[in-house]
């Protein structure tokens, strides 16, 4: 039963994303049943993961060839730790955003429902799949979602952010087709257990294909994840997005970053022969310089949505820092810290949006504007969610770069790596307050305080609970850190563990 649970995460979101295109679910009066439906759907892929991710760490890792078609030509699943806790992440940052979305975000768009429905099969899929042609499809799938949830409700700059975003992609995804397409002319499978085994014993012809190839996808990964010099597409476009599927995005870079640590810790990891770990000489300075960027980005910005959009970049570049290291020790501090990330930028979204809200035509630019009608509860919530962001005890910003840090053994290594970090957190701490002094302290004088206060917007209990829902897992991963640090610890070590991968295929009859 358990194995073939494995693809639930797939077919529930596309299932019910479809359902909602139909009767009784379509049309504009059948707001409700969408809402009540979407809630249970995104229930549903929650209860999913977390029966996948006990499966997957308390036994071994899940291999499901869909229709029984085995490597190299079925359609294969592969749900190991690490997998598994991604697949969860995603749908519960589904649930704060669909949350969120009740207060009237979705009746901006009748197909707003389906679209997070099939966002988050895309991004499933993507972490499920163990062959990368179905990677490049489920990527296909996102993207298209992605495109429509960002000129979700029109306006002109949506529009123009879109079209960037789509033509960048178009780029990433010619690219990914050309480098799929040298990849299986140099090995001849595009299973990625199949690759591992096949990569360390390729003639000198193939293996200069298989590291073009390899290049090649290193190219759209960077894209995709937004790291330097491909990351100038992401500030402008995830502000311009409508704050919950912003904050919805903020899983997608990291989409790219599970790429780089599956395909370059598996296929081009220490077991590629002549190809092994071809990529860490680039990725150390590009990490660091990725980290400044963010870093620069974030003091200069002239909103709290750029600042968050930064801070993505910012927590790209820690993420890459901790790939380059190639330790199992490393992948797992990352894998805390992306968890941590992840979850912080999409509520710091959130929390912008409802401060623009309460600011008017000020929106969440860093002027002199209106006191804002809920100060005490939004102050709260921006208060908590920069100490979060900015890696402060006792949230799980802090637990997340302190495992980073401790995770290299060489002294040159420790010195860049604290400098990069602590400087990037210091910085940040510099940008939030000044964000909150000038948000929260700087009003406008008015002639009529009560009449100014009753013309901002109530917040919504819809939009509270989303928000609420993202801030309090930090504590909660903190609280239960020991038994979180142990589960990523597991993550990386079968992460790191290619020889598990290959006898869960061989136990299947592949050879």
């Amino acid at each position: 039963m358990i194995e073939h649970m494995i693809i639930w995460p797939i077919l529930i979101p596309m299932i019910g994303g479809l359902l909602m295109l139909l009767p009784p679910f379509k049309g504009i009066e059948r707001y409700a049943a969408r809402r009540v439906f979407a809630v249970l759907l995104i229930l549903a892929q929650i209860a999913t993961a977390i029966a996948i991710l006990l499966s997957a760490s308390g036994n071994a890792p899940i291999f499901y060839a869909v229709g029984n078609w085995l490597p190299p030509f079925g359609i294969i699943l592969y749900a190991d730790t690490l997998s598994a806790i991604l697949v969860l992440l995603t749908t519960f940052l589904g649930l704060g955003v669909i949350l969120y979305s009740l207060a009237g975000e979705d009746r901006a768009g009748r197909y707003y429902h389906p679209l997070i429905q099939f966002q988050i099969l895309g991004i499933n899929g993507a972490f499920l799949t163990n062959d990368l042609f179905n990677l490049f499809v489920f990527f296909e799938v996102l993207l298209i979602a992605s495109y429509s949830l960002l000129i979700h409700a029109g306006g002109k700059q949506k529009t123009e952010a879109a079209l960037h975003y789509v033509i960048l992609n178009l780029i990433g995804s010619s690219i990914f087709l050309f480098a799929l397409g040298t990849i299986y002319g140099a090995i001849g499978t595009l299973n990625i257990a199949d690759m591992a085994l096949k990569i360390s014993s390729l003639s000198e012809s193939n293996l200069l294909l298989a590291q073009i190839g390899g290049a090649l996808l290193l190219v759209v990964f960077g894209l995709k994840s937004a790291m330097l010099p491909l990351h100038f597409w992401l500030p402008k476009t995830y502000a311009a997005a409508p704050a919950p599927v912003a904050a919805l995005f903020a899983i997608m870079t990291k989409v790219g970053i599970y790429c780089i640590f599956r395909v370059y810790t598996v296929i081009y990891g220490v077991e590629a022969g002549e190809l092994a770990d071809m990529i860490q000489p680039i990725i150390w300075p590009l990490a660091f310089v990725t980290i400044a960027i963010g870093t620069v980005g974030s003091l200069v910005s002239p909103t709290l949505k750029g600042i968050a959009g930064n801070l993505v970049i910012v927590s790209v570049g820690t993420l890459l820092i901790a790939f380059a290291l190639r330790t199992p020790e490393a992948t797992a501090a990352a894998l805390m810290y992306l968890i941590h990330s992840t979850l912080a930028t999409a509520a710091l979204f959130l929390i912008a949006d409802l401060i623009g809200l309460q600011r008017g035509k000020a929106g969440d630019r860093f002027v002199i504007s209106r006191k804002l009608k809920n100060q005490s509860l939004l102050g709260s919530c921006f208060f908590v969610v920069a100490m979060v962001v900015a890696g402060l005890p006792p949230f799980s910003g802090f637990l997340g770069k302190l495992l980073i840090l401790q995770a290299p053994t060489l002294n040159a290594d420790k010195f860049m790596i604290f400098s990069a970090i602590l400087l990037s957190s210091l910085v940040t701490i510099v940008a939030l307050s000044r964000a909150g002094t000038t948000i929260f302290f700087r009003h406008a004088p008015v002639r009529d305080p009560v009449k100014d206060l009753n013309d901002s917007p109530d917040l919504s209990k819809w939009q509270i609970t989303g928000v609420l829902v993202l801030l309090i897992a930090s504590p909660l991963i903190t609280i239960f850190g020991a038994q979180v640090i142990e589960m990523t610890q597991l993550a990386a070590q079968q992460l790191h563990d290619v020889e598990l991968l290959i006898d869960v295929m061989r136990l299947r009859g592949v050879e």
